[in-house]
């Protein structure tokens, strides 16, 4: 009996220690860029948003960013662990969203030719992975930690097969949406996640 224990208390362990190392995720309904491609830049006059999900954590599981356009979710990519998305912007303000096990949202005031840095932060769920959106802030673009993690995520892009992906799940994401978005709306506004005109470089 003991020895059963101590070796599903073993099992339990390692796989709790598979999930906090830094695992690769499964790149699905996402085409990755070729590590030759041009460096990706903004065009003149527009800007960048990068999704970037340096950490392991959750690795089995697909997270997925929308920009919401009047209340609509467009999808920007499907962020997989230790990848990156680039999201082509005009100047402007900006509603984000994660999909996970929850939904979570991030505001954003875009300034023309800058590159701006959003972390798709996992954490752990009842069932599966929950994700939330983290800026990151100018001050800490020049840090090592930053130079690290962005390095470490491969870049990847949308194609046929994330848009189908997106179209044929609407349901659900607009369902989470639906569900998440009136209590976030509840915070104060000092605490719901942004990013501000000058963190982008």
């Amino acid at each position: 009996m003991e020895s059963r224990l101590t070796r599903s208390l073993t099992l339990a362990l390692a796989a709790l220690a598979l999930l906090l190392t830094g695992c690769e995720g499964t790149i699905q309904h996402m085409r990755e860029v070729p590590a030759a491609a041009p460096p990706v830049v903004p065009e003149p006059g527009k800007a960048l948003v990068v999704f970037m999900r340096p950490s392991g954590l959750g690795f089995a599981v697909q997270s997925s960013v929308f920009e919401i356009k009047d209340n609509y979710p467009a999808l920007v990519g499907i962020v997989a662990a230790k990848t990156k998305v680039a999201y082509r912007v005009n100047p402007g303000k900006y509603l984000f969203m994660v999909i996970g096990e929850n939904a979570d949202f991030l505001s954003a005031e875009i300034l023309p030719d800058r590159t701006y840095y959003v972390r798709v932060e996992p954490r752990m769920g009842m069932w599966k992975a929950r994700f939330g959106l983290e800026p990151i802030r100018q001050k800490d673009l020049a840090a090592a930690e930053f130079a690290g993690e962005l390095n470490e995520c491969k870049w990847v892009e949308k194609n046929a097969a994330s848009d189908a992906w997106a179209s044929g799940n609407m349901v659900s994401i607009q369902s989470k949406r639906n569900e998440y978005y009136p209590d976030w709306m509840k915070q104060a506004e000092a605490e719901r996640p942004r990013l501000l005109p000058e963190d982008g470089k």
